[in-house]
């Protein structure tokens, strides 16, 4: 069963790499779903703690290539929005073990927090199971828009993404 998974979740992460990525809204009767992960450390991360900043939450694992592609526009997006603590960029990795992942951190010099999402309870409760996706979370912790595929995070269209919820973190 476990094997079966993986080939679905291989396939789902190269779906979007063969076309462009879809921006899609939050759909309105949708709750969010409940966020808390320990991170590679081993901390226990909660979506509520992060209340007052937009969260830019990537669902991701290390064999996806368009994952890997889009990782250094993200860490660009983390280390240029660090000093206002305004914007937190953050990695779940789906089904992989903490040691894989902190090779491929290190390897990437990643340095936004990294999620384990060991069962993939997170990745079925927030995506579709394409990889990567990445939902755009407004400062009162609602889910705005979802990115399917690999996306440029230092593009003038991510900055048209985020530049709404960042004018008004308080009033999304």
């Amino acid at each position: 069963m476990q094997r079966r998974h993986l080939l679905l979740a291989m396939a789902a992460c190269a779906a979007p790499a063969m076309g462009a990525s879809r921006v899609d809204p939050w759909p309105a009767d949708k709750p969010t779903p409940p966020l808390e992960l320990q991170d590679l450390d081993d901390r226990p991360w909660r979506l509520a703690d992060q209340a007052g900043r937009v969260t830019v939450l990537n669902f991701w694992a290390t064999w996806c290539e368009p994952c890997q592609a889009e990782m250094p526009s993200l860490q660009a997006l983390a280390q240029r929005h660090a000093a206002s603590g305004q914007l937190q960029v953050i990695g779940v990795n789906y089904q992989e073990g903490a040691m894989r992942v902190r090779r491929f951190v290190q390897r990437h010099d990643l340095r936004f927090p990294i999620l384990l999402d060991e069962q993939g309870t997170a990745a079925r409760a927030w995506t579709s199971r394409i990889f990567p996706t990445t939902v755009l979370v407004d400062a009162r912790g609602r889910p705005r828009l979802s990115v399917l595929g690999e996306f440029d995070w230092a593009s003038a269209e991510a900055g048209a993404l985020l530049a709404p919820l960042l004018a008004r973190p308080g009033r999304t």
